[in-house]
């Protein structure tokens, strides 16, 4: 992390590391238990799979259940325009220039959904994260803003799912869908290229842009807590639990939990030279080896091909920030971030 820059942690993060750094289980509300230790994680992971609930991007929609053959499908859907995209994009990007993650996210979502209606494409963009009321109200309005006939040309696959959907319900159904499958395309992305330049820009030219995503992924993970709603087989397993205590992971303490790393506090991807993520305890930014996140196989090879260009490119943080917050907004990361081109 560069001596210039100040991360200014929520702080409710902030507490999280001063009171609870190092312990592997504890109470953090009367009905909220906070797991950070490897071992311990592991355990109670391995106790149950995540039901319908704790999975965020298939959880049900409006008491519906997203169906496994209809998350293949998406999960398909995206695979195939996200490697389009990768295929199609430029090694010099347009003009990045200006207020990260805003200015990444729109260059990505045009790049992978941009011949997409203006409604759709709007639903991944970071205000409807950030503002809830207006997501719900754009899934009411927007409704009739689906195709309603067959799948034309020239729309992403994600889209054409949203396609000959009759009926309000379905079709509000497919656009919540649709949101959250284009989330990790655009947002997930642009929030983690922002905090890796804040983090560290610029890079030495010999550090692969892997060790650069992989140790910005430590120190500020999108996801950066999973949540396991009260189960039997938590108690049985660890008296501390009471049947009625939710489980929070949280991998933001592990990934600085200075027992399992050198300098936690630092930014160094050279670490990554002899550390394996797949393997290293503590380290799950996407998730338990039991259910790691699906979405992480499209967005560390978009992440790694932005990062590129903006390194080719020249591009960094302006000189005179000196301050950034890292805010609790759903995904973890770097907020208002100037991005200027040396």
């Amino acid at each position: 992390m560069t001596a210039d820059r100040a991360t200014v942690l929520a702080p409710r993060l902030e507490g999280l590391l001063h009171d609870h750094l190092g312990q592997d289980l504890f109470r953090l509300e009367k009905d909220t238990v906070g797991v950070a230790g490897p071992a311990m994680t592991d355990t109670l992971m391995r106790s149950r799979p995540a039901g319908p609930a704790e999975r965020p991007t298939f959880k049900p929609i409006f008491g519906r259940a997203v169906t496994q053959p209809e998350s293949a499908a998406g999960m398909r859907a995206l695979g195939q325009d996200v490697r389009a995209a990768l295929s199609s994009a430029q090694s010099a990007a347009p003009d990045l220039t200006g207020r990260w993650p805003r200015t990444g996210h729109r260059y990505l979502r045009d790049l992978v959904l941009g011949r997409d209606p203006y409604r759709l494409r709007l639903l991944s963009g970071r205000g409807m994260q950030l503002l809830p009321h207006v997501t719900w109200t754009s899934f009411a309005a927007g409704v009739a803003a689906l195709p309603q006939g067959p799948a034309r040309s020239g729309i992403s696959h994600l889209a054409a799912l949203t396609t000959g959907r009759s009926g309000y319900r379905d079709r509000r159904h497919a656009m919540v869908l649709y949101r959250r499958l284009s989330v990790p395309v655009a947002l997930l992305v642009s929030t983690m290229v922002t905090s890796a330049l804040w983090l560290g820009a610029p890079f030495d030219d010999d550090t692969p842009d892997e060790h650069i995503l992989l140790e910005t992924l430590r120190l500020l993970p999108p996801s950066w807590n999973l949540l396991r709603l009260a189960s039997p087989e938590y108690p049985a397993l660890d008296a501390r639990i009471r049947p009625g205590d939710d489980l929070l992971f949280l991998n933001f303490l592990s990934q600085r939990d200075p027992a399992l790393w050198d300098e936690p506090g630092r930014f160094r991807p050279d670490r990554w030279q002899e550390l394996d993520p797949d393997t290293h305890p503590g380290y799950l930014p996407f998730g338990h080896v039991q259910e790691r996140c699906w979405g992480r196989h499209l967005a560390m090879p978009l992440a790694s091909m932005l990062l590129r260009q903006l390194r080719e490119s020249g591009y960094t943080v302006d000189p005179g920030q000196r301050r950034a917050r890292v805010p609790l907004d759903g995904l973890l990361g770097v907020s208002a971030v100037s991005v200027v081109r040396r």
